[in-house]
């Protein structure tokens, strides 16, 4: 299996104007005034921000603002790793990290949350990134012709501007190569149930480009926020494929000098899938010794290997400044035994855990517009509730 190493990655153009690449590096301008304008573009009943949304966003603002100073997230680390903190204030930098991100790409849940949570948290007022594969050729998302990796794998991220978060997409054979037109049915595997053998070097590829992408990455597609988000950001990565990204964080930027700020929320959607493989991957993961103690996890099955393994979720539960979930009660039942825990509950319980619910992006699932309903309504009707379950 090819390998791919972080610390090569080096951006080939230092930035880019949306569409007009410049050699010259341009400083970051302050924040301005928290809100979002209205957005022209709209995608797959994902709309604009409206008047109200507009209120809310100056609301939110002084709200945050009022919170910064009380509300914390504290984690408890390991081994002889630091305590990290992750504290919400006001205009905060958040990239979201995730295989799927609806409605570009979506086999689940995962695809609905990266979907609908950062345009509330954009409404919030904070600046908000996703960073997902380029699975397919996406109509919206345009070249950013900004690449990185010269001697190893290069990329290149695409990007589009939406409710206010700028969704942007790495571009690798591995992603686009295989998936093309299939969005729905081949983001893991070739079949349901199989998975791509690649797997751990293309979501490895796609942990070291997001930590790329904050950094070199010039976006100005909002009236609000101008330039690179840069290195005082709050990555949220999700699900084991994401796992690796506070490892590469810790193990090469960090010790340069590097995101020496920057935190990392993990968030688990599904204990089912952990990414296990064979203890001596870890060879390939690019990763200095000291981080197998983390990926080390030995259980009682012979896939895909009897005996020892590593554990991608295992680590990113461990190595990451604070562990979330989907809701309180999921938090509750990942910690109450070891089956419901997927055999890390320890792990779990040792970091600490933060249950919060999923929400729910009503303009996509609205039953006033949505082209699915026989008979349009909402709360103020109901009507259509009975009329639509008689079609079914």
């Amino acid at each position: 299996m090819a390998t791919v190493t972080a610390s090569k990655f080096a951006s080939t153009s230092s930035h880019v104007s949306y569409g007009a690449v410049s050699s010259v590096s341009e400083p970051k301008t302050g924040y301005k005034k928290m809100g979002f304008g209205k957005q022209a573009m709209t995608h797959n009943g994902l709309r604009a921000l409206n008047t109200v949304d507009e209120l809310r966003v100056k609301i939110m603002g002084n709200s945050i603002a009022r919170q910064a100073r009380s509300k914390s997230f504290n984690s408890t680390r390991t081994g002889s790793r630091t305590a990290g903190t992750i504290v919400c204030g006001s205009g905060m930098n958040l990239v979201f990290l995730g295989t799927e991100v609806g409605p570009w790409s979506k086999t689940g849940g995962l695809g609905d949350v990266l979907g609908g949570l950062p345009p509330a948290m954009a409404a919030n007022g904070h600046r908000v990134m996703t960073v997902t594969p380029r699975y397919d050729q996406y109509k919206d998302a345009w070249d950013t012709e900004v690449k990185v990796g010269e001697k190893t794998e290069k990329v290149r991220f695409f990007h589009c501007y939406k409710r206010g978060v700028d969704r942007v997409f790495v571009d690798h054979p591995l992603f686009l190569e295989k998936v093309w037109g299939k969005t729905a049915s081949k983001i893991y595997g070739p079949i349901a149930g199989e998975d791509f053998k690649d797997n751990q070097l293309r979501f490895s590829l796609l942990c070291q480009a997001a930590l790329e992408a904050p950094r070199v990455l010039n976006l100005n597609s909002s009236k609000y926020f101008s330039g690179p988000y840069g290195e005082e950001v709050v990555f949220i990565a999700n699900d084991w494929h994401t796992a690796l990204l506070p490892c590469y964080l810790k193990a090469i930027y960090q010790p340069k000098g590097i995101y020496k700020s920057a935190k990392v929320a993990f968030c688990i959607h599904n204990i089912a899938y952990q990414g296990r493989f064979a203890f001596a991957d870890f060879a390939l993961l690019n990763l200095p010794d000291e981080f197998k103690s983390s990926f080390d996890f030995i259980d009682g099955y012979d896939k895909p290997v009897k005996g020892r393994k590593i554990n991608w979720m295992k680590a990113g539960i461990l190595e990451s400044d604070k562990v979330l979930t989907v809701s309180p009660y999921y938090a509750e039942e990942l910690v109450s035994t070891v089956e419901k825990g997927g055999e890390l509950d320890n792990f779990i319980r040792k970091a600490g855990i933060l249950g919060i619910v999923n929400g729910m992006d009503v303009q996509e699932w609205n039953p006033l517009t949505d082209k699915y309903t026989t008979a349009k309504y909402d709360a103020s009707t109901g009507t259509g509730q009975k009329a639509n379950g008689e079609a079914a």
